[in-house]
């Protein structure tokens, strides 16, 4: 377990299995349905309150819908505006086929279109984003500006901090994700396929115009000593690479936490509970 902890953090996935859940929180009503395609199924879950804006929950890879609940990031939203959370193809009670593999981001964006297309009918989102989905995010965002009404980016990889060359961990992170999950897991499949999304991530646009918020972890602990060691980066990279983002930006906010590793919402949740409420405070 310990060798697949520090394999996820080497390309900033570091994840934890146990799921803590807060006692004495309401749950809203979360529903459960599915978003059907040719070749495969998503599995899908999100509140239906006619709400203004829709907020929708990309996860890393390596997780599924679950890792915005452990902590009750996703239901603390759902007091101000509709949340919607999926999983992508081979997660949790999504289903996966050779042709609904995710090939490049393209790929992921399509689906994520889809998904978003269902459930907003004529509203704005605002995405958040874990890690890996950070370049999700961001292609997204390149081909839907209208769409969205802001971002909030969750210790997003950057490939400012990843080296595309870096065939080798792409190599052990696949493996590992066999070892653990299977070679027909959502993780496995997507992990053979991150050097394409870091090389395609390079070639993105800025970000729209619309309120950007990202949290970026300055923890200095075993996992990100590994990351920064396997990238040949560090701590101000990973910091400067997130910076990067407010470029056009006028409504720009960076914070950082040493409280949290890369998993923020689990170990700050209140930081990026705040953060989303506080985004849809100032949309009209």
């Amino acid at each position: 377990m310990k060798r697949l902890i520090l394999v996820f953090a080497a390309i900033g996935l570091f994840t934890s299995c146990k799921k803590d859940n807060e006692p004495g929180l309401s749950l809203p009503a979360i529903k459960q349905d599915t978003v059907m395609f040719a070749s495969h199924k998503l599995a899908t879950y999100y509140t239906a309150s006619n709400a203004k804006y829709l907020v929708v929950f990309e996860s890393g890879m390596g997780d599924d819908h679950i890792v915005w609940q452990d902590k009750k990031v996703a239901e603390a939203i759902s007091a101000k505006a509709d949340i919607l959370m999926y999983d992508r193809a081979g997660y949790g009670n999504s289903t996966i086929s050779n042709s609904s593999i995710a090939k490049n981001i393209n790929q992921v964006r399509s689906e994520l279109e889809t998904v978003i297309n269902k459930y907003a009918r004529d509203r704005k989102v605002i995405l958040v984003g874990h890690s890996i989905a950070g370049y999700f995010l961001r292609n997204y965002a390149s081909q839907n500006a209208a769409r969205l009404a802001g971002l909030v980016f969750v210790d997003p990889s950057h490939e400012k901090y990843q080296d595309s060359a870096r065939q080798d961990i792409e190599d052990l992170l696949y493996d590992v994700f066999v070892a653990n999950f299977g070679a027909n897991s959502g993780a496995a499949r997507e992990a053979n396929q991150l050097l394409e999304y870091i090389r395609t991530a390079g070639t993105l646009p800025a970000l729209p115009n619309i309120p950007v918020v990202v949290l970026t972890s300055m923890k200095t602990d075993e996992s990100s000593n590994f990351s920064d060691q396997a990238w040949g980066r560090t701590r101000q990279d990973w910091y400067n690479a997130h910076e990067s983002l407010k470029s056009g930006v006028t409504d720009f906010t960076h914070l950082t936490t040493t409280i949290a590793g890369h998993y923020i919402m689990k170990e700050d949740p209140e930081l990026v509970k705040n953060q989303i409420l506080a985004l849809l405070s100032k949309l009209p």
